[in-house]
């Protein structure tokens, strides 16, 4: 497309699972021309994540591997032999940006550390992405999402207070690194463009998760708190509350006034002076609980969202992912997209994580095959 905001930029992804990609898959969806570079032996591990069409695991049917590789062009590549190593090389050489998310021992190994590729493209911008960073004692450790979790401190806060920490659904650590990984290649091609030279951009997923707990580290840094789990039986102006067919987050709102607040709420009992203030009604909490949970029952979570909204208090129902694919808020945004397949057919993808008036969002290639443009990259001198 004509209109992409980084229609000119050419980039070599050398990256897998699901951090590198998703950086990847956001220069792609904006113009960029990725070249995606995997194993012939099977390619990306992420192409054997499911979920998958009728629970069949298949190389080229992953749904998380379909959306993190849309508008992106596929290659198979052995870097560790000479023939690989050499083939990229020559990609590298009118390249913008590399893109790698290897253990950061690895590509040191096979003589495609930042030096040896800036020798070959002094303008070269590589961004490597991996889970501790380039440097620091825990450079070499392995990690998964639980391990990035309890690490980083998210665990510790996340849960009752009554049972072991937890974490957070799926890999939001991953998609937090990506989406960092993507941000600093871009700053370092503005500085680039800017009359600066080529650098290589160090992404450490574990310090993405933790720059998100700002908040929890000014607390500790400047009054010594500790942030911990809840206990199980919270205030009903804190947790989400049951409703008739669900469940709503009931907030007041950091500016609520409470007398309007229970008007909204349709309780006027707790306009009495002895729920006046913050502390009386934390005095009386079991009251005001009882109260408002059983209001609660009488309308459906739905219901209460905009009623609540209506009175400008940012309530919210608790949605499923039924209730987010059919979103009219989302729907209206243009947000899902959908994008025909060779193998898998057509599949609906969650959309882009911003807009932009002048220069969208591309919808034009599904995730490549595995090795389906070896023969128009490397003009039949690869197999």
């Amino acid at each position: 497309m004509e209109d992409t905001a980084l229609k000119t930029l050419k980039v070599i992804d050398l990256t897998q699972n699901i951090a590198g990609p998703y950086c990847t898959k956001l220069l792609a969806d904006y113009g960029a021309d990725v070249i995606k570079v995997e194993r012939p032996d099977g390619g990306d591990p992420a192409r054997r994540m499911g979920p998958f069409p009728d629970h069949q695991p298949h190389l080229e049917k992953s749904g998380i591997f379909l959306y993190l590789n849309t508008n992106k062009r596929g290659v198979t590549l052995d870097i560790k032999s000479e023939v690989g190593r050499n083939a990229l090389l020559r990609l590298v050489q009118d390249a913008d940006v590399l893109v790698e998310s290897y253990s950061p021992r690895v590509m040191s190994s096979l003589g495609l550390d930042y030096q040896t590729l800036s020798r070959v493209n002094p303008n070269l911008i590589m961004t490597s992405v991996s889970s501790f960073g380039r440097s620091g004692r825990y450079r070499d450790y392995r990690a998964t999402e639980l391990v990035l979790y309890s690490l980083c401190g998210m665990a510790y806060m996340t849960g009752g207070y009554h049972r072991e920490p937890v974490k957070h659904g799926y890999n939001q650590s991953q998609y937090l690194g990506g989406l960092a990984a993507a941000s600093g290649t871009i700053a370092a091609l503005l500085g680039l463009w800017r009359g600066g030279k080529g650098q290589q951009v160090d992404v450490s997923i574990l310090e993405c998760v933790i720059s998100t707990l700002f908040t929890t580290l000014l607390d500790y840094t400047y009054a010594g708190m500790v942030s911990r789990r809840q206990p199980l039986e919270g205030s009903s102006l804190r947790y989400p509350a049951l409703t008739k067919d669900g469940y709503i987050l009931p907030t007041p709102g950091v500016m609520g006034d409470w007398d309007t607040y229970a008007a909204m709420a349709e309780v006027p009992e707790l306009q009495d002076p002895k729920f006046a203030t913050p502390a009386d009604r934390q005095l009386r909490s079991e009251e005001v609980d009882k109260l408002l949970k059983a209001k609660w029952l009488e309308k459906t979570a739905g219901e209460w969202f905009h009623h609540a909204q209506e009175w400008r208090f940012p309530f919210a129902p608790v949605n499923t992912m039924q209730d987010i694919s059919g979103s009219p808020q989302l729907k209206g945004r243009g947000y899902f997209v959908e994008f025909p397949h060779p193998v898998v057919g057509a599949l609906r993808y969650p959309g882009a994580p911003f807009q932009m008036s002048e220069t969208p969002r591309r919808q034009e290639k599904p995730a490549p095959t595995l090795g389906q443009h070896n023969g128009e990259i490397f003009d039949g001198a690869i197999a």
